[in-house]
């Protein structure tokens, strides 16, 4: 397990996504899952920093799990942050055109869809967010 502590700042997202893709070169991920990833990692990391501590500032963990051998990996986001389960709101209605359907949650629907298994929970003041992805 690999882990990086970070202040949740937009402006340290390439620092985030540089973390997650060294360990996913050393496991030669095919470029689609890489991409995958990244894109997942971002809109949940981004979220983060931009929600989590409103109005202030705090830090975020990033947890990176590989297992070459079952050619798995697992990316756990911990933030002590307001609490929010982004999986407990209902996936947006993608039939309907963008002006009709509500503002926001296209973001984690679109995780939820390309990753394996995504899981939330609350813990001793910490919000847990965890996605996993075959590769």
């Amino acid at each position: 397990m690999k882990e990086l502590r970070i202040e949740a700042a937009i402006d340290r997202l390439d620092e985030v996504l540089a973390f997650v893709d060294t360990e996913l070169e050393l496991m030669d991920c095919p470029m689609k899952i890489q991409m995958q990833i990244d894109v997942a990692v971002e809109e949940i990391y981004v979220n983060i920093a931009s929600y989590a501590y409103m109005p202030g500032r705090g830090d975020a963990i990033i947890r990176l799990d590989t297992d070459p051998q079952r050619r798995r990996v697992a990316v756990t986001f911990i933030d002590s942050g307001i609490p929010y389960d982004p999986l407990a709101r209902e996936d947006p209605d993608v039939t309907l055109s963008a002006e009709e359907r509500g503002i926001g949650g296209l973001g984690i629907y679109m995780v939820k869809k390309s990753m394996d298994d995504m899981s939330y929970r609350y813990e001793n003041g910490h919000n847990i967010l965890r996605i996993e992805k075959q590769i």
